[in-house]
């Protein structure tokens, strides 16, 4: 007869161990009964950059990378992106469940009615240098909200938890749309709460003298991209909201942590990366010297592979479908056929297939985000904007789980042993 526990043993002292084993893991915590004596502190793991640690339990996201499954609340993202709204998915990940009419009504009015930002947040932001990046003023901006709303410290109140959420949820793509004419030198355009969620934040970075002609294809498009960025598991930025929510500090900060963590390259830049590449291929017709130059180890092909799918992220495929749409409307972006070459033979490539290098999110949302009209700079501030909801319901999550405490993680000291003072004229 089987048992859900795993056995150890210490080859140093001789002796056995025996761990429980729960949802196909062991607690780290665990680990500590295997001593070599009395005054060792315990048996550690060693994971660096949290390659197979997991920090939590969570009902929100289910990833499965080598089935290219993507779940939010159980929901395929695929059944998502085709039939929700950024507001439904948006309640879905902090509730639980998709919301009714009335309960989506109530949300959607709750977050219209909070769209504007305060007078004072508006100098501060004037305060930025007509160069600042946009995603350094969101940052900015963000965590000052904190000042602006004292009661958000008051987390352990559910209702006020709640009036928090429905701040950022609005205030976000207010700050991100005055951050965009700020860096052009416009006139910041206020919120119209005749339009729904998209709508508005499109009207408000892209009216010139108030007037500014929607285009529904564009809008849907935008609004599945941030479906499919509105929650990812525990990614860095994620990662950094629970971290620093776990102090108790409140939501603005502590999505202002993830903001930050998403600002870095490695996280939020790579859409910008995709297109740097292409314009370095510059051509569809080179694109055959490219592929052999990165299988020669000089260039880098961005936008391919994921720390978690090992096969074809399913939010690409969905990107690839708006991108045709999407350019449908705009006239074909001519770095588009260099992408689609590029995807093509990386794809019948044994070189990329054996490496499991299939394209990801970032492959196409850059191309996308250009031809609706945002700079590279910006693609990060889109991003933020739909993780926002992924961020709000991890911390909210965090908060109820009765297993979390403060962030500590340990370390494995490799430093001097003891050394005695040597006083400055002796050294």
């Amino acid at each position: 007869m089987t048992r859900d526990t795993l056995s150890i043993t210490d080859n140093r002292t001789g002796q056995n161990y025996e761990l429980p084993v729960t949802d196909g893991t062991i607690r780290a915590i665990d680990l500590r009964q295997i001593k070599v004596s009395e005054e060792d502190f315990g048996l550690m793991a060693y994971d660096p950059a949290y390659l197979n640690t997991a920090s939590c339990r969570s009902t929100i996201t289910y990833i499965d990378g080598d089935r290219s499954i993507l779940r939010y609340r159980g929901y395929p993202i695929e059944q998502l992106a085709e039939h929700a709204t950024f507001l439904e998915v948006a309640y879905l990940l902090a509730e639980g469940e998709l919301p009714t009419r009335e309960q989506l009504s109530r949300w959607e009015e709750d977050v219209r009615y909070h769209t504007y930002v305060h007078t004072n947040v508006i100098k501060f932001l004037t305060g930025f240098r007509y160069d600042a990046h946009p995603m350094g003023m969101l940052l900015g901006t963000v965590g000052a909200l904190s000042t602006f709303y004292p009661d958000a410290k008051n987390i352990s109140d559910a209702e006020n938890r709640y009036t928090q959420r429905v701040r950022l949820m609005a205030k976000l793509p207010t700050i991100a749309a005055f951050a965009f004419r700020h860096s052009r030198g416009l006139p910041y355009e206020f919120p119209r709460n005749d339009l729904d969620y998209i709508a508005n934040f499109v009207n408000m970075t892209f009216s010139i003298g108030g007037k500014h002609e929607p285009n529904k294809v564009l809008q849907r498009a935008l609004e599945i991209l941030l479906i499919l960025h509105a929650d990812h598991e525990q990614n860095c930025s994620t990662s950094a909201v629970r971290s620093v929510g776990s102090s108790h500090v409140d939501p603005f900060s502590a999505v202002s942590a993830g903001i930050a963590a998403l600002y870095g390259p490695l996280h939020g830049g790579a859409n910008e990366a995709v297109l740097k590449m292409l314009d370095q291929i510059q051509s569809k017709a080179d694109v055959p010297k490219f592929v052999e130059q990165v299988k020669q180890g000089k260039g880098r092909l961005m936008g391919f592979g994921h720390r978690v799918y090992k096969s074809y992220d399913p939010r690409a495929k969905l990107i690839k479908r708006t991108a045709d749409e999407v350019f449908e409307q705009t006239g074909l972006n001519p770095k588009l056929e260099i992408a689609l070459e590029l995807e093509r033979i990386a794809l019948e490539d044994d070189y990329f297939i054996s490496r499991r290098l299939y394209p990801n999110v970032d492959f196409y949302s850059g191309l996308i985000y250009q031809a609706m009209g945002y700079p590279s700079d910006y693609f990060t501030v889109l991003f933020a904007i739909g993780r926002l909801p992924g961020w709000l319901a991890q911390w909210a999550e965090m908060l109820g789980d009765k297993e979390q405490k403060i962030a500590r993680p340990r370390q494995v000291y490799v430093g001097e042993d003891e050394r005695q003072f040597v006083p400055i004229d002796q050294r």
